[in-house]
Parts: structure tokens; C-alpha cells; sequence
């Protein structure tokens, strides 16, 4: 059966791009077979419905034909979320064949250049940093050391001794492909596969690098470096490209770094606006006065009016957030008025004059 991709991103189907963003997020995290308890299968299928869906044209295209619409046919069977599993032969038996293949013989190699086919990718990682309030709200470079499959250092992934010469690859000619028969509902096909011996290069060193045996890749720790820009939230992820775990003969996956940020005793943060108590004395609050009052951004003198009320709220432009226009939300002081527990004879008669006037 067909797979449903909002079902597995847990969406509707008029979900906007930002709450498709979010639940593939939520769920890469708790499924990335990297963590404990994570489930490589779910994370591949996570993350393949969010591929589709978050990229216009495929979703529309996955929206219209579903898992057998009309007009689909060869163009869309991957991205339309195809199952092929129900075509049989006369005694019920599955074919074994891969598309992938007669789109190669159909369409000449289409899926990669040079008809070698798609380029062979890396694992995705993730990793969680934490980071202060302050660090959240104007930015912050981290480096970070990452244990993971890298390109080896000293053949830069061709599996060479540095120096060595290359040869071409017994296995497959130089045409980095081994060819071989399949038999399909459709008749007899000839499929290519990438040469095991040479990872599709075509070429073999005639000397393996000693570190990595040849292989090109070695698991390894790298220093990473995050730059993590000015109002960024708790829980939201920062994707770096190609920083992921390297794999023979392919490009590398991606990385994927997750925040999250240590709360604040004194600022509390509503969108691009920090919202922080102000303390003030109630004769101040009557009389009015002049505070000084400690933010993120160091010490500020703010003016109390006379007459202001409990709960008031006094704003300080763009001593907030920075916003992705890059001007910043405001500070907004709540105004709490300090009711005094203990007062002196003088000042109680004081106070009946006012209630007298009624104040």
C-alpha cells in the first residue's frame, strides 16, 4: 500500500511549509538512528515524505496523482510515492526489477551524469547544543567535536597512497558499471550496477592508502564549527550541508544541529519581544521616577510616570529580539508595585491624609 506522508508526518493535508518544517524536526530528532533509541527505518521515511512535501512542485504533483493517479506513470513513480509491489506474474510471484534501471534504458541515464547513475549520499547526523538566553539572542560561533565517517585526510577519499599511480578497473573496464540480465513482466532487461570494485570511478590506485584501506572514508573526529545567528529559538535546528558522515564514491549527508536554550530567570520571550518585571516602590509609582534597570544589553535609565498603575507595561524600542529583517522586537517592562509590609507611625499619617483625600 501506497505510503501516506502526512500520515507520517502527523499533518493535515492543508498544513502550511512552516508546520510541515516542524513536525519533520520534532520526528527527525526522535527517530535519528544516531540516538538512543532511534529507528533508521522511521527516520529514512520521515524524512522522505519531507522531502516531497515541503518542495512545491512534488507535493503538488503527489497531491494530484496520490499513489495511482492518472498521468503518472514512469515520470512520477518516486516522487508520487508509487507501490509496485502488486504487479505479478501468472503465478502470483513479484518480479524482481528496479525501476531506476529501465529509466537508464529508457531515457539513456538520466538519473546521474555520465550514465553512472544517482550519486550514492551519506547518513545525516544531528546533535544537540546548549546555549544561553543572552547567546540565543544575539548569536554565537561554537565549535564542536563530531565523531563520525569522514573523508580520509591522507588520500582526500580516492582510497590512493599519495603518490600512487591509477589503473583502470579490471572489474568493469574503466566503465565503472557491471551489466548484468534481469528478466521483468516487460521482457529482458540489461541493468547496470555500479562496479563494487572501484565505486564507479572506473579506476582502481595501484597502491591503497594504508589509513583507510582504500576505502576512501575513515571513522574520525572533526572539529566543527556552528554559526548560530542573532534570535534563534529553543528547539530549532540549523542544517549544515554536506557536514554529515562521508561514504565511498558520494557525496557527504548532511548535519543537523539542534538547540536548545537555557531559560532566563528574568526576560521572557513573546516572538521578538522580551517581556522582563520592573520592581517599583509605591511612591514612585504615585510621584513618579527614574530607574536604572539591567538588560541584555547592559544598564538602561528608565522613567517612571507619576500615577502608573500595577500591571502597566513600559516599552523600550528594539532592546529585544533580533527579527529575520534583522531589526530588533522591543523590551517590554510589566510594572509591579511594591505594596510595603512594614511602615512607620509618620508615614501611616501620611497615608491617612491621602485616604482622606481620597487617594
Amino acid at each position: 500500500m501506497a505510503k501516506n506522508y502526512y500520515d507520517i508526518l502527523g499533518i493535515n493535508k492543508s498544513a502550511s511549509k512552516e508546520e510541515i518544517k516542524k513536525a519533520f524536526h520534532k520526528l527527525a530528532h526522535k527517530y535519528h538512528p544516531d540516538k538512543k533509541g532511534g529507528d533508521e527505518t522511521k527516520f529514512k521515511e520521515v524524512n522522505e515524505a519531507y522531502q516531497t512535501l515541503f518542495n512545491d512542485g512534488k507535493r503538488q504533483q503527489y497531491d494530484t496523482f496520490g499513489s495511482a493517479g492518472p498521468g503518472a506513470g514512469f515520470g512520477g513513480a518516486n516522487e508520487a510515492g508509487f507501490d509496485f509491489s502488486g504487479f505479478q506474474n501468472g503465478n502470483g510471484q513479484g518480479f524482481e526489477f528496479d525501476f531506476g534501471d529501465i529509466f537508464s534504458q529508457f531515457f539513456g541515464g538520466a538519473q546521474g551524469g555520465g550514465g553512472r547513475g544517482r550519486a550514492k549520499r551519506g547518513r545525516d547526523i544531528s546533535v544537540d547544543i546548549q546555549i544561553s538566553f543572552a547567546d540565543a539572542v544575539f548569536g554565537i560561533t561554537r565549535e564542536m567535536l563530531i565523531n563520525k565517517v569522514g573523508v580520509c585526510d591522507v588520500c582526500a577519499g580516492k582510497g590512493a597512497k599519495p603518490g600512487s599511480k591509477t589503473k583502470t578497473c579490471a572489474t568493469c573496464n574503466g566503465k565503472g558499471q557491471v551489466h548484468e540480465t534481469r528478466q521483468s513482466f516487460l521482457g529482458t532487461f540489461s541493468t547496470a550496477r555500479e562496479c563494487p570494485k572501484c565505486n564507479g570511478r572506473g579506476e582502481v590506485p595501484e597502491e591503497v592508502c594504508h589509513t583507510c584501506n582504500g576505502v576512501g572514508v575513515i571513522k574520525k573526529s572533526q572539529s566543527i564549527k556552528v554559526v548560530i545567528p542573532p534570535g534563534i529559538d529553543n528547539g530549532e535546528m540549523i542544517r549544515l550541508s554536506n557536514q554529515g558522515e562521508a561514504v565511498t564514491g558520494g557525496v557527504s549527508g548532511d548535519l543537523y544541529v539542534r538547540l536548545h536554550v537555557e531559560p532566563s530567570k528574568i526576560f521572557k520571550r513573546e516572538g521578538v519581544n522580551l517581556i522582563m518585571e520592573l520592581l517599583v516602590k509605591l511612591s514612585d509609582a504615585i510621584l513618579g521616577a527614574d530607574y536604572e534597570v539591567q538588560t541584555l544589553d547592559g544598564k538602561l535609565k528608565v522613567k517612571i510616570p507619576a500615577g502608573i498603575s500595577y500591571g502597566e507595561l513600559l516599552r523600550v524600542r528594539e532592546k529585544g529580539i533580533p527579527g529575520k529583517t534583522g531589526r530588533r522586537g522591543d523590551l517590554l517592562l510589566r510594572v509591579v508595585i511594591k505594596t510595603p509590609t512594614k511602615i512607620s507611625k509618620k508615614a501611616r499619617e501620611a497615608i491617612e491624609r491621602l485616604k482622606e483625600e481620597g487617594i
